[in-house]
């Protein structure tokens, strides 16, 4: 009877461990899937550019990731530098990344970065945004390109793709090293989160907001942690929803434009990650971008484009208006046949 034992414990062992080789391999096998899933980019890299993962510091210390975007065919001069960063909860292998490639294939050098606490880009706690911050980071990408010997640190412009466009005209407006800014499906995330959309906000409903965003601030200092607010996108759609969240489905929760980092795609904001847009107008000083050239690029039809044509009329000259017919929002996200990348070409050739 003990030798049966001695032996029954044996095989279980070996069971066992043949049981958690195999989990192991299961592990193994579900994390280079997810590695590769994060890995993934919604685009094909253009045949004639390079793409170098980056890491560089905003002046807060907050370690930002990009990839860097660069012409096969440099020739000796220094090239002319875009910053690219966007859409609000995108991620760098998404629609930054595409106009990246996109400008790269045309001649620049061109920077799709992470935003702070976002992606692959450092600062705590996740999931979370800032006027200031963010504005910050597009200014950090302006250091990280002015520093490399293969760029001319006279020639830096930035793009920034809907609620990154409002960032990268504040950025344009304060940091005078901006040459040119172009934004494509603009949205002002300061005015829509202050004032909802088409300034819809009484100022009593702003006041319950606030209340309400008081009282989660004591619930998530009792908890140590943020509380995340419920995923902005359905995993479903039933096909009542509003056409604009029908469009962002499409892009984000599809594999179109679905990435695992993506904000968007697969989570959520903090529920008090409105605060600091509540009383931070960031479009307060657009007229200080001039003299420096802007060009607004927005969808005919998209529910955003209210807020390209109220940023156009209140900057200053040189500024360009380009309405793109029969578009709606997402479109300027990736669709390379209706994103007017010749008219971009032509802007920053022009003014860089």
């Amino acid at each position: 009877m003990k030798t049966i034992s001695i032996l029954t414990v044996f095989s279980l062992m070996l069971a066992l461990q043949a049981y958690s080789q195999t989990k192991l391999l299961a592990k193994k096998a579900i994390d280079m899937n997810n590695t590769e899933q994060a890995e993934r980019y919604t685009f094909q890299l253009n045949d004639n550019v390079i793409r170098q993962k980056v890491t560089f510091k905003n002046r807060y210390g907050i370690t930002l990731k990009g990839d860097l975007y660069l012409p096969k065919s440099q020739g000796n001069q220094p090239l002319a530098a875009i910053a690219v960063s966007g859409p609000f909860g995108a991620v760098k292998e998404q629609s930054s990344g595409l106009y990246a490639n996109q400008m790269a294939a045309r001649g620049f050098a061109a920077l799709a970065f992470d935003p702070s606490y976002t992606g692959e880009s450092g600062g705590e706690p996740r999931q979370v945004a800032s006027p200031d911050v963010n504005t910050e980071d597009f200014s950090a990408a302006v250091d990280f390109l002015g520093l490399q010997k293969n760029i001319d640190r006279d020639k830096i412009g930035i793009i920034g793709i809907c609620g990154w466009a409002g960032f990268a005209l504040n950025a344009a407006a304060i940091d005078k090293r901006v040459k040119a800014v172009a934004t494509t499906s603009m949205y002002d995330m300061t005015r829509v989160m202050s004032k909802g959309y088409f300034d819809a906000t009484t100022p009593g409903q702003r006041t319950a907001q606030l209340e309400q965003l008081g009282r989660q601030r004591w619930e998530d200092a009792a908890n140590g942690v943020p509380a995340l607010a419920p995923k902005g996108l359905p995993d479903q759609i039933e096909g009542n929803e509003p056409q604009f969240v029908k469009d962002y489905f499409d892009y984000y929760k599809t594999k179109r434009g679905f990435h695992p980092r993506s904000i968007n795609s697969n989570g959520s904001w903090t529920v008090t990650n409105p605060l600091s847009f509540m009383n931070m107008p960031i479009l307060t000083y657009i007229k200080e971008i001039s003299p420096r050239p802007l060009l607004l690029v927005a969808g005919e039809k998209a529910h955003s484009r209210y807020f390209s044509e109220d940023a156009y009329n209140a900057a200053s000259e040189p500024k360009e208006l380009v309405i793109i017919p029969a578009a709606v929002h997402v479109d300027l996200y990736d669709k390379v046949d209706v994103i007017p990348f010749d008219r971009l070409e032509a802007f920053f050739e022009k003014h860089l």
